[in-house]
């Protein structure tokens, strides 16, 4: 669960203002990209990470969940959190029941790249292509530095 005590003009806020001028943030998308786990039902997902290291540190590269809405639709996100290593995820997710599997990823050329009033979409969701069944599994392909939400039906 996240909140954020302002939600705008402020330090990771979800929008910025400049008089009448309004642009959304990254972190607006990635909030927007979770939603669909609101009032969903979560799911276990089984998958193995490598891990990330940053002086001496490490903690596993990618974090993932997953969730089944009313409808019957699944929604898998994943979070690559290593900004230079590309990463493929092969998962089981309990009682899989979806046919397709679409997705939204949210990542830019550079670490440092921001929404700014001069180029207020230079950080959006695109369509993602890099997951597929394969056989009992599903297969991704994070790039680095990304967050991408799979809708399965």
């Amino acid at each position: 669960m996240a909140t954020l005590a302002q939600i705008a003009n402020v330090l990771q806020s979800l929008i910025l203002t400049s008089g009448d001028s309004m642009l959304v943030t990254p972190t607006y998308c990635v909030f927007d990209l979770f939603k669909v786990h609101q009032n969903a039902h979560s799911l276990v997902v089984k998958f193995n990470s490598p891990d990330y290291t940053y002086n001496g540190s490490k903690i596993p590269a990618v974090n993932c969940s997953a969730s089944r809405d009313s409808l019957g639709t699944e929604h898998i996100s994943l979070v690559n959190l290593d900004p230079a290593k590309t990463v493929t995820v092969r998962t089981t997710v309990e009682n899989l029941i979806s046919k397709t599997v679409t997705g939204q990823i949210l990542t830019a050329e550079r670490f440092t790249d921001i929404n700014t009033f001069g180029q207020p979409e230079k950080v959006k969701p695109a369509d993602f292509n890099g997951a597929k069944k394969q056989g009992g599994e599903l297969v991704i392909t994070l790039p680095p530095k990304s967050v991408v939400v799979l809708e399965l039906k």
